[in-house]
């Protein structure tokens, strides 16, 4: 290593987080292994696996692990959690300035310098892989970011951002644990509780390419809650009731998760069951952060200071720290920001300007949490007729009216209710993100749904209080890992949404007609991780030797038994998944040949879903993988 080269600095920095002491894991073989795997920032979380039958589950310290990173050239240092921004340095940052301990020489930038560097440089740089992984219209195999990149930028696909991200916690876990490597370790991984089968499986696979076979993925609002199952072991039960029903709301950096869960009775004891997720909603901090950063130029313009879209757009970091000094500091009437500037006139290149508590609370409270009823809609602008083709970002800021959507949606999942049947009605409300640091956001989503409950003439909500917003994910990632190992309490979910799969229908050609296609649910909502069904009173033709596609469909608002043939739907039950090319083999058969099978579907211990076509006459059944975009095995 050069001299004078900066590899840990002179201190260990853990100024990110209100619960940045990281305390050393106790030496041990093996660990349970949490990793929070978020859209703007990536934790991990451990405990040891200890055998003992006796093992108080309350006594298990959940331990953060803190993550070296570059900060700058030639300075490394450790910080309680890994930005998720993935960087491709130029011929002005030679790799030698990026040594890692575990990496001499590294091809790309992820962490804190690589976010630092994105708001100068765009166009060298990714974020927001996870939902690009999960996108509908596009491949996450695709080398296709940055979208908009520079002329000497070679693209890097959403897949291979995410097993950059898990190769970087990877090498700084090993560095830390020489004598027990993750590949060695139980690890569990979040994803959305809105992620299909496809994104489920693109974040399996990266992990598995680095060498974690021994994953297991979990919902990220059950994570949370499992997370607060931990803080209050020994009292949760005081907490909850039986048919309480929790709405948890997850506000990350980049979406808006959303999940119902029932308190229900077995035998005696009380237990835990997810009923229903929301959709993917591109809507969190990050747009708070924007919106602020819109706020401070809007006020440097009165005064005479105009800014330019990427002065804006970079300061948004800038605005983001000053929200997290406002929301850490009741006292403090107002935060500085700093504008990235150019020329010799700025004092250091940069503006100044001040972020206020009141501006502040007024464009979170009223533009991100704004009243609104229980049966309103999120809104839909007038669109322009072409667009770039990107994220499917979330055109109503209201996060409110998201949650309205969500339980309208879905005023059937419970049996808690009025007689108002037309939305859910939560008995308790669970908070997790950080921007519920901000104490007033939480009270303000509490008292607008007990508003719609009182409209209702339904019994008042209650807040649950939590346990740290920024770490409760991987917590709760870790803590199921001592779940599965036969520990602790237990939530009954499965497959997050029903699936189905596209029949054709037997009919004449009609001309201009498009051939009718029915669905057939092949894995109801619910259906548990390891399980499988069959469908043994259909029999189906599979066509073999010839180039076709098989569809899917989802649904996160019917819930048909397994078997069932829709012959139509409404626009909003389900929705499609990408197709599947495949090419069945045609083995003893001609091709073209129309081969009888009954349908069995399954669901491995990723949650991911597989349907087999087993032939009638006997004989190797075929499968078809929705989690995997290749051929028929």
């Amino acid at each position: 290593m050069p001299a004078g080269k900066k590899l840990f600095g002179a201190k260990k920095a853990t100024t990110d987080s209100a619960d940045s002491s990281t305390q050393d894991l106790p030496h041990a073989e093996r660990y349970f292994v949490g990793i929070d795997l978020g859209t703007t920032h990536s934790l991990m979380v451990a405990c040891p696996q200890i055998e003992d039958e006796s093992l108080d589950i309350n006594s298990v310290e959940l331990t953060p692990i803190d993550v070296l990173q570059t900060l700058a050239p030639s300075e490394v240092e450790a910080r309680y959690n890994l930005p998720s921004f993935f960087y491709i340095p130029g011929v002005e940052l030679p790799t030698d300035q990026f040594e890692l301990p575990w990496d001499a020489s590294p091809a790309h930038l992820v962490g804190s310098y690589a976010r630092d560097l994105a708001i100068k440089t765009p166009g060298r740089a990714v974020h927001s892989a996870k939902s690009w992984l999960s996108h509908r219209g596009s491949n996450p195999r695709s080398a296709n970011l940055p979208q908009t990149q520079l002329e000497d930028v070679d693209k890097v696909s959403a897949f291979e951002v995410t097993k950059a991200y898990l190769k970087h916690l990877q090498g700084n876990w090993d560095y830390a644990h020489p004598h027990a490597p993750l590949v060695r370790q139980d690890v569990t991984i979040t994803v959305p509780a809105s992620f299909d089968p496809a994104a489920r499986e693109m974040t399996a696979e990266a992990a598995q390419a680095i060498g974690i076979d021994n994953l297991t993925l979990l919902e990220e609002p059950q994570a949370a809650t499992y997370a607060w199952i931990h803080t209050h072991a020994a009292n949760w039960r005081e907490h909850l009731h039986k048919d309480d029903v929790i709405l948890v709301v997850d506000v990350g950096g980049g979406t808006t998760d959303l999940s119902l869960i029932q308190v229900e009775e077995h035998e005696g004891e009380l237990g835990l069951n997810r009923l229903a997720v929301g959709e993917h909603i591109l809507l969190g901090g990050d747009n708070m952060d924007l919106a602020l950063a819109y706020s401070v130029s809007q006020k440097m313009s009165a005064d005479g200071t105009q800014l330019q879209p990427w002065q804006i757009s970079g300061m948004t970091h800038s605005c983001r720290e000053a929200k997290e000094k406002l929301f850490s500091d009741a006292d403090l009437k107002q935060a500085q920001v700093i504008i990235p500037g150019r020329g010799s006139k700025l004092i250091g290149g940069t503006l100044q300007s001040e972020l206020s508590r009141e501006v502040l609370d007024e464009l979170l409270l009223n533009g991100f949490f704004p009243e609104c009823n229980a049966d309103d809609k999120p809104q839909q602008s007038t669109r322009t007729g072409l667009t770039q083709l990107g994220l499917a970002y979330a055109q109503d800021a209201g996060i409110t009216r998201h949650i309205a959507a969500f339980l309208s949606k879905h005023a059937k999942a419970t049996t808690r209710s009025s007689g108002d049947h037309t939305f859910a009605q939560p008995s308790v409300i669970l908070l997790n993100g950080g921007v519920f640091k901000a104490g007033r956001l939480g009270q303000r989503l509490l008292d607008q749904m007990n508003q719609w409950l009182t409209t209702a003439n339904a019994p008042a909500a209650r807040l649950l209080d939590g346990c740290d917003l920024d770490t409760a994910v991987a917590k709760g990632a870790t803590y199921y890992g001592l779940v599965r190992s036969g520990k602790g309490l237990r939530i009954r979910g499965g497959l997050a949404s029903s699936f189905y799969i596209g029949i054709a229908s037997s009919m004449p050609a009609i001309p201009g007609m498009p051939q009718p296609v029915q669905a057939l649910c092949v894995a109801p909502f619910g259906l548990e991780e390891g399980d499988s069904v069959d469908i043994p009173e259909q029999t189906f033709g599979l066509v073999v030797g010839e180039a076709v596609n098989f569809q899917f469909f989802g649904s996160t608002v019917r819930q048909d038994p397994c078997g069932t043939l829709l012959e139509h739907w409404q626009p909003d039950e389900l929705y499609e998944l990408p197709d599947i090319q495949a090419k069945v083999p045609v083995g003893a058969l001609s091709q073209g040949e129309v081969l009888p099978v009954k349908l069995r579907a399954s669901v491995t211990e990723l949650g991911t879903l597989s349907v087999q076509a087993i032939p009638v006459d006997g004989g190797e059944a075929f499968k078809i993988e929705l989690d995997v975009r290749e051929n028929i095995q």
